[in-house]
């Protein structure tokens, strides 16, 4: 596994949330983070049907343009009663022609599995991919994963996305009630990062 050595890494998103939550978890390690927002890459499609497919589009391509390391993420919620949706559509769900909108998308999924009788707990598992790939082509892979189930109506205004309305298994409160300290030491992208950083950080 390649150790990561240099001294600046870029951050292939444009979501702010998400850069909020990847600086403190590689905090520590004294690395100089730029996103790819900041750095005005444009935003690759993401073509893929697997969150590794999609986040190595989105690493390659920042590596690619900045001639940087970048480190990509894709991840989502995947409802077991609705056959693993929405998985990676799960910002897509939140499409609208005025942006994206997370009430929206919690709305339809609460929907979907009230048509299809879900029984309860409506069982679910945030994932995260992470990918770090450098301008040379070659890349890491690490899976995070945060089984819980989804609870209705929308508790919490931490976090983002679909936070509100999923609870982590082994707790009373949902991503959205936790403060981001909590929600960073437990989540699917903690526990990518626990790898990522076991592999490539130490």
């Amino acid at each position: 596994m390649r150790k990561f050595r240099e001294p600046k890494l870029v951050i292939a998103t444009h979501n702010r949330g998400k850069l909020e939550e990847i600086s403190a978890l590689l905090g520590p390690f004294g690395v100089e983070l730029v996103s790819a927002g900041e750095l005005g890459l444009p935003e690759p499609a993401e073509t893929e049907t697997t969150f590794v497919g999609n986040a190595r589009i989105k690493a390659h391509a920042a590596a690619q343009a900045s001639g940087l390391p970048a480190l990509a993420d894709d991840s989502g919620i995947s409802v077991d009663a609705l056959n693993g949706a929405p998985g990676v559509y799960t910002a897509d769900w939140a499409e609208t022609p005025q942006g994206r909108d997370f009430e929206l998308a919690m709305q339809r999924t609460w929907t979907e599995l009230e048509r299809v009788d879900a029984p309860y707990p409506r069982t679910a598992a945030f994932n995260c991919t992470l990918v770090l790939a450098w301008p040379d082509g070659h890349d890491e892979v690490f899976v995070g994963r945060m089984p819980g189930q989804v609870v209705w109506p929308m508790r919490g205004t931490e976090g983002h996305g679909y936070d509100p309305i999923f609870q982590p298994d082994g707790y009373d409160l949902t991503f959205a009630e936790m403060n981001r300290w909590e929600k960073n030491r437990i989540s699917h992208r903690a526990d990518a990062f626990r790898k990522l950083v076991d592999g490539c950080f130490t």
